[in-house]
């Protein structure tokens, strides 16, 4: 490379975000810098170097480059050195900052850098004050309280000067210290009018806002500690070099009862402390970490990614606390052994003890409140029936049987339960009738559980209870346990066979000995075990035998009416299963009974196509509904409100589906915030879409769950693009292109890499941008997309062109004149080709005419607005035509670039850019005619100055 293309790297690499590749690309230059004989260029990429390697997380590598600059500034001056003086005088700050945070540097080391930075701002008749300011701070990380109030005072009455730290750095430490003296509304106040300022610090304002965590919470501020800690994290959740800020952030969250939102801290960062950039931020990290660890269950696992030797692995939190406080406590002892005192190990025991303190503050934005883990029962607590069940104390045997039985009939199972257990303390030990202990039997099924781990238990029992009819004998009994027993049997693979014969032969013999309400009932039941072996037509053909009697009963028709609707739904038959869960949701409300009601409102919430309506029915059924149901209320109102536009209320719904899916330990968490993520988007709250987006990433990777994880972080990519945070958005998108490496991904790599010179290109980094869109045209190739591979390689060269690389931007030119050879030709093409290659032809001029090959610019766009017209892309044309107008001035044609620039004038909305740029070639044609007169009218009608 030539000495001008390192020195347009050296550019570029200033202009990228810090961190790895940063470093990596800067690293790469101080190697070809090294090798060539420019030493400017050397001088020059090692001062950059200092910075990113702070601020990328590398701070000992800055010790290095700063010292290189430094010995080549002072053995051999040169003219080139004099730019670099402020910002050699200005690294002396960092210098010492990160000294005081390696333990193995002597203290000695770093007094005499502060030496050599108070001897060299007083000879620039610079002021002290920086000086005092990082005098203090050593003070302070010694813990010698005299000195650094001695060293604050001097801080505080020295003037402000260029080298002072900015208008948000000073005040942040300023509160720092006020906080270590207990002066919380002093650090408050001194504070406010820091933040209503502006303040453009690349540590602002997210450095002063963490220092704030502590008084606001001390002073009652809730909201403002809440606000301070979203934003703070937002900024610096990204950046290695924030782990210490990070791990202030941790605090905080353990300290306000924030423990669930402390361990996805602490998951989401902790490999970091395997590169942490300093011992000390390591230190505070792991400090923070085995504090919050401490909050929840010993037994619960960690995931910790792979790091060299180490395997990614769940680690339980109680060993993983252990470490953690073992590894801080660890590197106390290592800083008070090189400062000769015990200040750093009583400040890691104080944190190592952190636990909540005062009122809970709700800090996450998926979790509205604190999430209570449920107790595990075994069973959901019985729903309330609308009437109590009285047991009469007077009844006999059979009273108490048949009362049971109604109850079970009509879903109440509370007086099903009271009934049975009054039975069992009156006559549980008399010898009564075998039809009478018979009877008991089969209500037992009605007691138990029918889930998982219940089904095996009540297959027993109704096997009990069959043999136990057979003997009586009551053959319409027996067969009607025996299709109860059906239903269970085909729950299970192995014995699905024998489940769907007995239910069948129960529905035949009940169709020819039984009433209306057991023929209807047999044909039911045979209808769910086809469900449980999802044979969706056949059981609609038990459901319609059933639905014929089965008005006998009207709870039994409620249920056959729930049934149907379900197994609709599965056959997708939408008009139908509309109608069916419309019914459903009448009968359940005529019998009020919550249960199901409320399946059939869900039901009926998915069936209609009126999100309102779905609303409606959630709404109605929450009223009644039992607390294990209001997961899928919630998450069906959630997603009904989305589709209604009302994004803001379905927030609500959403992250109280998050917080009762954390409460009842379901998996699908992470999905839900999936969903949270993208209703904060659309509601416009995009630093809490953010925040939950990141949960709902770091969920999804572990649970193995790769596609949606990857379509999530497509999700957060334009979510932080949304907030003008736009190298976390490029870093997910890096990790987006990497994670869809394989053939199939093709199409979404190229769209992803599309996507990121897009971002690069709006921000001005059109170097970069070019690469992006480059790879993006290769993979569009490969993956077949002609029209595609085109865009990109147009994009491609219209950010090579604005890079001001005019070489490359000219070589770019063979590419996409080979994506338009490769597009098939014909008359008949799509709009979309005829935009892309007018757009191509368009792009490929503006290049030309850097070269002043005007001709064949012109060349390139004739007929080109015509073709845009074709398939109205009106402006598109008009921009070309604006650009022919340019083109036929620079090549003396003014007339012809009148002709042309008159009428495209008149049809552009007055006052728009491309109506001034076609007025000002317009006047200038009119000029070079001699038209003065005619030219300073068009300028004067458009707002353009004479000159």
């Amino acid at each position: 490379m030539t000495d001008d293309d390192l020195w347009r790297m050296h550019h570029e690499i200033e202009s990228m975000p810090y961190g790895p590749g940063q470093i990596a690309a800067l690293e790469q230059l101080l190697r070809r810098a090294d090798a060539g004989d420019d030493r400017h260029l050397a001088f020059a990429a090692r001062v950059t170097g200092t910075t990113a390697y702070v601020y990328g997380g590398e701070p000992a590598k800055s010790f290095v480059t700063f010292s290189w600059c430094l010995a080549e500034y002072d053995k051999d001056p040169q003219p080139y050195h004099q730019r670099y003086t402020h910002q050699l005088l200005w690294f002396f700050k960092y210098m010492v900052n990160a000294m005081v945070k390696f333990p193995e540097l002597p203290l000695d080391r770093t007094y005499a850098v502060l030496d050599d930075m108070e001897r060299r701002y007083r000879d620039s008749g610079h002021s002290l004050q920086a000086v005092y300011k990082h005098r203090y701070l050593v003070a302070a990380h010694l813990g010698d309280d005299e000195a650094a109030e001695q060293w604050y005072r001097k801080w505080m009455t020295t003037p402000r000067d260029a080298l002072s730290d900015c208008a948000g750095c000073d005040p942040t430490t300023q509160v720092a210290h006020l906080v270590r003296h207990g002066r919380h509304e002093e650090a408050v106040a001194l504070a406010e009018p820091v933040l209503a300022g502006r303040l453009t610090c690349s540590e602002q304002p997210q450095g002063i806002l963490t220092a704030l965590l502590t008084p606001y919470r001390e002073t009652g501020r809730g909201d403002a500690a809440r606000d301070a800690h979203r934003e703070a994290y937002r900024r610096v959740r990204g950046n290695l070099a924030d782990l210490w800020d990070i791990a202030d952030q941790v605090e905080f969250c353990t300290v306000t009862g924030n423990e669930a939102r402390a361990l996805e801290l602490v998951e989401r960062h902790l490999d970091w402390l395997d590169r942490a950039p300093t011992p000390a931020a390591a230190m505070h990290f792991a400090a923070a970490a085995s504090a919050a660890l401490r909050q929840m269950p010993a037994e619960l696992t960690v995931h910790r990614r792979a790091s060299g030797e180490r395997p990614a692995a769940d680690v339980p939190a109680g060993v993983l606390a252990d470490e953690l406080a073992g590894t801080a406590t660890a590197l106390a002892e290592r800083f008070d052994a090189r400062n000769g005192t015990t200040h750093q190990s009583g400040l890691i025991a104080r944190k190592l003890a952190a636990g909540p303190v005062g009122e809970h503050l709700p800090l996450s934005a998926s979790l509205r409140r604190p999430a209570v883990p449920a107790p595990r029962t075994g069973s959901e607590a019985p729903v309330a029936s609308a009437q109590p069940v009285t047991v009469p104390a007077d009844a006999g045997a059979d009273e108490l049987l048949a009362l049971a039985e109604e109850c079970w009939r009509t879903n109440r199972r509370d007086g099903l339960v009271a009934a049975l257990r009054a039975y069992d303390e009156r006559f549980g030990d008399a010898d009564l009738p075998a039809t009478t202990r018979a009877w008991r039997l089969e209500l037992r099924a009605g007691e138990l559980s029918q889930d998982d781990d219940g089904v095996p238990v009540a297959i027993e029992v109704n096997r009990e209870a069959l043999a136990a009819w057979r003997e009586v004998p009551d053959p319409l009994r027996a067969q009607v346990v025996a299709g109860r027993l059906g239903v269970l049997l085909s729950m299970v693979d192995e014995s699905a066979d024998e489940g769907l014969a007995l239910a069948r032969e129960s529905a035949d013999y009940l169709t020819g000995h039984g009433g209306p309400r057991d023929r209807a009932a047999g044909w039911d039941r045979l209808a769910l075990a086809h469900v449980h072996r999802e044979r969706w037509a056949e059981a609609l053909d038990a459901l319609d035998r059933a639905e014929a009697d089965a008005d006998a009963d009207a709870w039994l028709a409620g249920r056959v009416a729930l049934h149907r609707t379900h197994v609709l739904e599965q056959l997708e038959r939408a008009e139908e299963f509309r109608d069916a869960a419309a019914r459903s949701r009448r009968l359940a409300g005529e019998l009020g009974d919550a249960e199901m009601l409320t399946g059939a409102c869900l039901a009926y919430a998915r069936a209609t196509d009126d999100p309102a309506d779905a609303v409606a029915a959630c709404e109605e059924a929450l009223s009644v509904a039992p607390a294990g149901a209001h997961l899928p209320l919630r998450v069906t109102r959630g997603r009904a409100l989305m589709a209604a536009d009302r994004a803001g209320e379905a927030v609500e719904d959403l992250a109280e589906a998050v917080t009762l899916c954390v409460e009842q330990g379901l998996e699908g968490d992470a999905l839900l915030r999936w969903e949270l993520a993208e209703a904060y988007r659309v509601a416009g709250r995009l630093a809490e879409a953010a925040e939950v987006a990141e949960e709902a990433v770091l969920g999804l990777d572990r649970a193995g769950a790769q596609a949606e994880a990857d379509r999530c972080r497509h999700l957060l990519s334009g979510i932080y693009a949304g907030l003008g945070e736009t190298d976390l958005a490029l870093a997910v998108l890096d990790t987006l292109a990497e994670n869809l490496d394989g053939p199939d991904n093709l199409p979404h790599r190229a769209q992803v890499l599309e996507e990121s010179g897009g971002l690069l290109y709006d921000a001005d980094r059109d170097a970069l941008a070019a690469q992006r869109f480059a790879a993006a045209a290769t993979a569009w190739r490969l993956a077949g997309y002609q029209v595609d591979e085109l865009r990109a390689r147009r994009r491609e060269l219209l950010a090579l062109h604005w890079s001001g690389d005019l070489p490359a931007a000219v070589a770019a030119i063979e590419r996409v004149d080979e994506a338009l050879a490769a597009l098939p030709a014909g008359a008949d093409e799509p709009p979309v080709v005829t935009y892309e290659r007018a757009m191509a032809a368009d792009a490929v001029a503006r290049v030309l005419i850097g070269e002043d090959r005007l001709t064949a610019a012109l060349d390139r766009v004739d007929g080109v607005p015509e073709r845009l017209r074709s398939i109205e892309a009106f402006g598109e044309a008009a921009q070309v035509e604006v650009l022919t107008g340019e083109l036929l001035l620079r090549d003396g044609r003014p007339e012809q670039a009148e002709g042309l620039l008159g009428p495209v004038l008149g049809g552009l909305p007055t006052g728009s850019r491309p109506a001034t740029q076609a007025a000002w070639l317009l006047a200038r044609a009119l000029d070079e005619q001699g038209r003065e007169a005619e030219a300073a009218k068009v300028r004067a009608d458009h707002g353009i100055e004479e000159g």
